[in-house]
């Protein structure tokens, strides 16, 4: 059986403004995971995220570097007992 877990995660550096949670979304929902990618006001982006832990690694290797105009500089993550969303939404 697979492994369901939920990753938060803060992701600093120049992510507001390129993209970052619509990219996350797109990349979320191939790999099958919901959740959500949130702006928050001190520039990160928080991005919660469930689902099985092989496709959320795949999540997280890229969150490390976002879409093309992103520039990360830090990826802060937890992991969390397993959640539930409803899809993966942008706040």
């Amino acid at each position: 059986m697979k492994e369901i877990i939920t990753l938060h995660c803060f992701v600093s550096g120049k992510v507001q403004g390129v993209w970052f949670r619509a990219s996350t979304k797109q990349v979320a929902e191939e790999l099958g995971l919901t959740g959500y990618a949130k702006n928050l006001a001190d520039g990160r982006v928080e991005v919660m995220v469930s689902g099985e832990r092989e496709q959320i690694e795949k999540l997280y290797v890229w969150l490390q570097s976002g879409p093309k105009l992103a520039q990360v500089s830090e990826v802060l993550r937890k992991e969390l007992p397993a959640q539930a969303f409803d899809g993966f939404n942008i706040i």
